[in-house]
């Protein structure tokens, strides 16, 4: 598979790879996956493609793959290739901190393997090793320094150093005491210089204070000694710091020859974390543009479904604008589609969607389409889009698209894909169109796969006669020829170049003597294609509508055979309460005859007899089930007793409010003054209205007074 360099430019891969590298997280990570090709081989492409969809779908579950952060040990790698180099403590750090990650990542997967196959698969030739960690710690701390304990030697040296540490500043502590009583120093006492603790002497004292002068201030009033004691232990610190020195160097060499053979294990757990970046980097942007892994098919059957373009999708977002989709098709049958139409219709933007989305898949990123789109593989993309006019080359855009055609007439053939945009444009439409046609024809009989725009007619028209061709127009609707970016398949598109001229304020006498001017049977065809476009716009809102009332019939339907198996259910089970209660009402009457009977004759043993066979009878009838089911057969009983007992309630409800309702019409409000006679509507006690405040009364009942609501008041008698 081979794919020219002017195609990714063409179709701006170069921008998916920018906006795809920003989600990395480290520095080798972002530079490898600006360097994205695409692939050259197909069992490379597709372990690429397994493995950005399995990190894919560690977003969506608990086990989440843990971070791959590191500081590239590039340098440290290099450095272990020179015999008798060392590292230093700040590249132990990272090389163990690189291990560690390795480790947790590869045991990871190790543990997760039935979720992440793919990556599990990547990750497990890669060695495991504790024994760089363990080395590392026993040498270097966490803060990057040397252990006390890496050697005796050190230890000792450093014990040494600390007690040499105290004489240094007993001493100085000494002198500062004897010469401050002494009035020699000035009031800062003491200072610092070159990382030596000095006295701060006043300069007509200097003569009198025994030590090293290590300099002065600026105004000359105060002169800095070291003195003569500290200075003895000064010179013994040095010596052991220097000894400490050598040693920590003997360590780190030590350490360093002991790392030296495990160089090509951290070269491979470099390389394995910074292609884990590029493939998380893919993972994320796949995330961003809704990406996935369509089926992969060996022949040449093409369908992208709901496919949008990434970079228009991610802009449009930013603004919060819609993108629209595109669904396009090719197989053998079909292996060329013709798309014309309106400029600013969409043509280009679905010519850049097919081109790109199908270099990104052969590079191993995911595709904005639905899940069930199918993609082939392709050998060769050519591409012909944008401004094709070379300033360096002095060459003018018809020259430029010939020598493209020339190249694509040398690469084209059953396994090429290729895309050109205003196929024929550039020159006289008459010439050029003819020219355009043979190009076509030649990549039609080579059995290439390709989509090309164009306004030329005689392009249409051979799309209509070769029967593997196909015409697609981009949608525009009728009545105010804006477009709908919407492709459709099957019909030629109109270039609406009349319509939209008069849209955008064209005079129509200058319209009509455009008209005149060319061949009528041009007009005519143009026509003709406008008005089946339209036709075609008013079938397509007409089928969308015939769908969703499709859909809304089919709900009903499946709402109402819902509800009838319900009624059916409550049904039977009132039936069964029904046969139950029947059965009861036989056995009362049975036992109300044997009653009377004994009541009559007195005779016990018939009647006991009686009983008995009745029993028996009934017996007879029943099942033996175990306690558990009787215990829901009675449940299920009860249920149903009470949702009729509550059915029978809510009808009797009913009918009784519907017949106070009739018997009794509503009586109209009585209109209550100051001294009528009234009582409460539930009440028997009768008091006279004292006085009326919105809408309450003050009712005098003769021992005490209260305040009612006049909704609750009736009328005893009015006021005379």
């Amino acid at each position: 598979m081979h794919i020219h360099e002017k195609t990714l430019k063409d179709i701006e891969f170069y921008t998916v790879l920018e906006q795809m590298a920003a989600h990395c997280i480290t520095h080798l990570g972002r530079e490898k996956a600006l360097l994205t090709t695409p692939f050259t081989k197909k069992e490379a492409l597709w372990t690429a493609l397994s493995l950005t969809n399995d990190y894919l779908a560690s977003f969506d579950n608990d086990n989440r793959i843990p971070t791959h952060g590191f500081e590239p040990i590039t340098n440290e790698i290099k450095l272990l290739n020179i015999e008798n180099s060392y590292l230093e403590t700040i590249s132990f750090k990272k090389i163990k901190a690189i291990s560690l990650v390795s480790n947790e990542i590869i045991n990871f997967l190790k543990k997760f393997k039935e979720y992440y196959p793919n990556l599990f698969e990547y990750a497990s030739h890669i060695t495991v090793t504790t024994d760089i960690i363990t080395q590392i710690d026993s040498v270097i701390d966490r803060f990057g320094d040397v252990k006390d304990n890496a050697s005796d030697e050190l230890f000792r040296l450093r014990q040494d150093i600390n007690v040499v540490r105290g004489k240094i500043n007993q001493s100085f502590g000494s002198a500062l005491s004897s010469y401050s009583g002494m009035d020699y120093l000035d009031d800062i006492r003491e200072s610092v210089v070159e990382n030596k603790r000095v006295l701060a002497v006043k300069a007509m004292y200097r003569r009198k204070v025994k030590g090293t002068i290590l300099g002065g201030s600026k105004t000359g009033s105060i002169v800095y000694i070291e003195p003569e004691a500290t200075f003895r232990y000064t010179r013994e610190l040095n010596n052991l710091e220097f000894d400490e020195q050598e040693e920590v160097t003997r360590i780190l060499k030590q350490l360093t020859n002991y790392i030296r053979p495990f160089q090509s294990l951290l070269k491979a757990y470099q390389l394995f974390l910074t292609e884990l970046d590029v493939i998380y980097a893919k993972a994320k942007y796949a995330a961003s543009i809704h990406g996935i892994l369509p089926e992969i098919t060996d022949n040449k059957d093409y369908v992208l479904r709901d496919a949008i373009h990434p970079l228009l999708y991610i802009s449009n977002q930013k603004k919060n604008v819609k993108t629209f989709s595109q669904s396009i098709a090719l197989h053998p049958e079909n292996r060329i589609i013709v798309i014309s139409g309106p400029n600013a219709g969409g043509k280009s933007i679905t010519l850049k969607t097919v081109g790109l989305l199908q270099v990104m898949l052969q590079s191993g990123l995911l595709i904005p389409v639905h899940e069930r789109s199918k993609v082939c593989l392709f050998d060769r993309i050519l591409t012909d889009i944008g401004d094709n006019q070379s300033i360096e080359n002095h060459l003018s855009t018809y020259s430029y698209r010939l020598k493209q055609m020339n190249y694509f007439l040398k690469k084209c053939n059953k396994n090429t894909l290729f895309l050109i945009d205003e196929f024929g444009t550039g020159s006289d439409p008459e010439l050029g169109g003819a020219l355009a046609e043979t190009f076509l024809e030649e990549f039609y009989h080579r059995e290439a796969f390709g989509i090309i725009t164009t306004h030329y007619s005689n392009l249409k028209v051979l799309a209509n006669e070769l029967p593997f061709m196909q015409n697609a127009n981009m949608m525009f609707d009728e009545k105010t020829l804006e477009p709908i970016f919407k492709l459709a398949l099957g019909q030629a598109g109109s270039s609406f170049t009349f319509e939209v001229a008069q849209k955008n304020g064209i005079p129509f006498s200058l319209v009509n003597r455009a008209k005149k001017k060319i061949e009528r049977g041009k007009v005519r065809f143009d026509a003709t294609i406008a008005k089946l476009q339209k036709e075609r716009s008013k079938l397509e809102k007409t089928e969308q509508s015939l769908k969703l009332n499709e859909r809304k019939t089919q709900s009903e339907a499946e709402k109402l055979e819902e509800t009838n198996l319900k009624i059916q259910k409550k049904l039977e089970s009132y039936q069964e309460l029904y046969d139950s209660n029947q059965r009861l009402i036989y056995l009362g009457q049975k036992i109300n005859d044997l009653s009377e009977k004994y009541f009559d004759n007195n005779k016990k043993r018939e009647l006991m007899d009686e009983l008995f066979k009745l029993v028996q009878i009934e017996n007879s009838k029943r099942k033996k089930t175990s306690p558990k089911v009787k215990k829901v057969q009675k449940s299920k009983e009860q249920k149903v007793i009470k949702e009729a007992e509550k059915t029978v309630e809510v009808i009797r409800q009913k009918k009784k409010a519907a017949k106070i309702k009739v018997d009794a019409a509503p009586k109209p409000k009585p209109l209550f003054k100051v001294g009528d006679r009234v009582r409460l509507q539930d009440g028997r006690a009768v008091g006279s209205i004292d006085k009326i405040e919105k809408n309450k009364a003050f009712i005098n009942y003769g021992i005490f007074t209260t305040s009612v609501s006049m909704d609750q008041l009736e009328l005893v008698e009015k006021m005379k």
